[in-house]
Parts: C-alpha cells; structure tokens; sequence
C-alpha cells in the first residue's frame, strides 16, 4: 500500500523549509522501516521507489512546482527510469536522499535522486525522465522553465544522459511479444 500518511508528514515539514530554485538539491531523510523491507531484511526494490517518490514532492512543493501546476491546470507524469543498486539498506537504517533537476530537452525534464548512507556510501542512484502534461498532450519544457521564471539557457544535459536518451529511443515500443 502506498505511505499516504508518510507523504503527508513529509510534505507537512517541507511547508517550514526555506523555498529552493528549480535547479536546487533537496536533501530529505528516511527510515527503512520494516513494512519496507524484503524477504532478506533489506529495502525492497519497489518501495525504493515509492521513497523516491516521498523525495520528489517535498522538492516539488519547495521549489514551487506543485503551485505552478495546480495554477496551469497541468500534471506531471515519469515517462522513463533507470536505477542503480549498489549497497543494501537494512532495516531501521537512516538514509540521506539528494534529489535535484538536471536538466531538460524538447520534451522531457531529467532528475536525479540517490541514497547515501551514513557511512557516505550511495546505495542506489535513479535517473528520472518526466514530462509535464496538460489536456493539450506535453508541455515543453522551455514553457515551464518560462512559467518558473527562470533566467538563462537550459542546462546542457550530461553526455551519460543523452546516451542514455539515445538508448531508449532504438529500444521497441510496444514490446516484443512471443
């Protein structure tokens, strides 16, 4: 079941949290508690990222992203992802979670988020293609850097990135079936 009642809290505290710019790193802090958890004791690849997601929306909400959506009748949707799993999170373990924008192309906005532990190890890594939406279809990109106002040119996307991108475009959609 999905953590309402942790989202809420997360997004309770987020409101005394000074505002970030849409380029800014939100740091959050989690708890693998035990409904997180594998048949091993260890956080479950998909709660991973269900709390990926209780990291977004804090940063969503103190960049000003949730009012620019609510204001502009738009929503926002993951229209692709990659994770890396590098070191396990245990039970009742404390994690750090950065969560930041990178960049963004003609269609889609790229974020990165990633787990570190208290020993300054990062656990896991995603990388995140969204796409703002309206009833229209997509939303540029560059129309809702303009709605947050933000000055100067788009980052350039990192080239691990674009590869990425470029790799997903020669992957088949729908799928292959047997």
């Amino acid at each position: 079941m999905y953590p309402f009642l942790r989202m809420a809290f997360k997004l309770f505290r987020s409101r005394r949290q000074p505002a970030i710019g849409p380029l800014d790193t939100h740091i959050s802090h989690h708890i693998c508690w035990p409904w997180d958890i594998d048949p091993w004791c260890e956080l479950n690849n998909g709660r991973t990222l269900t709390l990926y997601d209780l990291g977004r929306l804090p940063m969503a909400r103190r960049s000003g992203l949730i009012r620019l959506l609510i204001n502009n009748k738009w929503s926002i949707t993951i229209a692709g992802a990659s994770v890396r799993y590098r070191r396990r999170i245990r039970m009742f373990e404390r994690i750090e979670m950065r969560s930041r924008v990178v960049g963004w192309d003609e269609r889609f906005i790229y974020m990165e988020q990633s787990m570190w532990k208290r020993s300054g190890d990062c656990a896991n890594h995603i990388l995140l293609r969204n796409a703002v939406t309206s009833a229209e279809g997509i939303v540029p990109p560059d129309k809702v850097a303009q709605a947050f106002e933000f000055k100067g040119p788009p980052p350039g996307l990192p080239d691990w990135i674009t590869a990425w991108t470029t790799a997903e475009a020669q992957r088949p959609w729908p799928p292959m079936q047997d």
